[in-house]
């Protein structure tokens, strides 16, 4: 009997076997592309567990023909590198996968920079945080950015059927799909985890029947959730709860969810940079100092580093936890692109536009424009939007304490224009 995993057993071998992905894989996919032109440039792969970066990586080495050296970044070093780039010198050929590659410090991406750019061996490393970030600029201009995302329905419910047909082992049993809603939505979009998780309730039945349905499947499932595994699994289960913990104003349950995820050996930086947007997206200007101190915690890690950031991450959690709360930030820039979306390129308006040469002033640039400072107040009612959209309110001030003091101040500027 195939002792390996599912998921293992069902790794595509080539191209057309990939599920999912099509933006870059499906017939004007642009790795598709670029396979059948053969010009494949080192590139970055962006994206949550169970969603194919591995699997793409050794898909491409097989449809190039070209040696697979596999790194990562958890137990790698500079010596590993080196001695990979030496073989591929001497080999050709070559691509160099490396798994989780924001783990590298700066010195050790510093340490691919020649290789890549002297094409001494193609690089494609995989990340699930964001590259802007983690990657470092020098390698990442030498790379193309990809993102892929997690499986939709469909494509779960095509992975599902090809396991159960195409599986050596799988296929030796009558399985019976009478409903799949709870293994889709075990899986969060993870194909690996939707593999597993077939997996599971399949070897729990005896005999060559096995019948599926939500009921079995999700009484097997709640007794077998894995503990936090920081490369995947639970990863984004635990830092939504963290995060709608905070957002739900309480701060037990905020620090609860902050030990799992130390306990667990989390990047202290991924908790940071999540409390970070949560200062925005969920505080806003109900308290701007919130963004300072989550700022502030951010450095404070970076130095520190764990055991002692510890203490950093939960001072802040708990002042996050119970600051007062306001979306209308976040929710001011999602009203503004949708508009700029449906709108298109507007013109700005002639009073509002930049005059630094004489037939600009000729054209009326600049003309009629209020100067806020030359007036009392530093307040003069004057229009700053494009004609098309004059009177739009975007920005809605939540109900806390600073906040409808800005509407008090924007009722006062405003009148009725924008309805504060």
């Amino acid at each position: 009997m195939n002792s390996k995993p599912l998921a293992e057993r069902l790794r595509p071998q080539k191209l057309a076997d990939i599920i999912g992905q099509n933006h870059l894989v499906g017939d004007e996919g642009v790795i598709t592309q670029m396979i059948a032109n053969n010009n494949v440039a080192s590139m970055i792969f962006w994206g949550p567990p169970g969603v194919g970066k591995t699997t793409l990586a050794n898909v491409i080495a097989k449809e190039l023909d070209l040696t697979f050296y596999q790194l990562s970044a958890i137990n790698a070093g500079v010596k590993d590198i080196r001695a990979v780039i030496s073989n591929a010198k001497k080999e050709g050929k070559s691509l160099l996968f490396i798994d989780e590659i924001h783990r590298f410090n700066k010195s050790q991406q510093d340490s691919l920079l020649g290789a890549v750019e002297a094409g001494t061996l193609l690089l494609i490393g995989a990340t699930t945080e964001n590259p802007g970030f983690e990657v470092v600029s020098a390698l990442l201009s030498r790379c193309q950015v990809y993102t892929l995302k997690h499986l939709q329905k469909e494509d779960l419910n095509i992975l599902l059927d090809k396991a159960i047909v195409e599986d050596e082992v799988l296929r030796q049993k009558q399985i019976v799909l009478e409903e799949t809603e709870a293994l889709l939505r075990f899986s969060g979009g993870d194909a690996r985890k939707l593999l597993n998780a077939l997996e599971l309730v399949v070897n729990s039945q005896k005999g060559e029947k096995v019948v599926i349905n939500n009921a079995t499947a999700l009484k097997l499932l709640q007794k077998n959730i894995a503990i936090y595994d920081k490369s995947g699994e639970q990863h984004y289960d635990i830092i939504s709860a963290f995060i709608k913990s905070m957002r739900g104003s309480d701060p037990n349950a905020a620090v609860y969810w902050l030990a799992r995820m130390i306990e667990g050996g989390e990047d202290p930086k991924f908790i940071a940079r999540r409390m970070l947007i949560l200062a925005s997206e969920d505080i806003g200007n109900a308290n701007p100092n919130a963004l300072l101190l989550a700022n502030a915690c951010f450095d404070a890690v970076e130095r520190l580093g764990y055991p002692e950031c510890r203490i950093t991450l939960s001072q802040t959690v708990i002042y996050l936890a119970t600051s007062a709360k306001s979306n209308a930030s976040y929710m001011a820039i999602n009203h503004a692109q949708t508009l700029v979306k449906q709108t298109g390129d507007l013109p700005v308006p002639l009073s509002l536009r930049n005059a630094p040469v004489q037939l600009m002033k000729d054209l009326d640039y600049g003309k009629n424009y209020a100067y806020a400072h030359d007036y009392e107040g530093n307040f003069k009612a004057h229009e700053f939007l494009p004609e098309a959209i004059i009177g739009n309110t975007l920005y809605d001030p939540g109900n806390n304490a600073k906040e409808n003091q800005m509407r008090k101040q924007l009722q006062v500027w405003w009148q009725e224009k924008y309805g504060y």
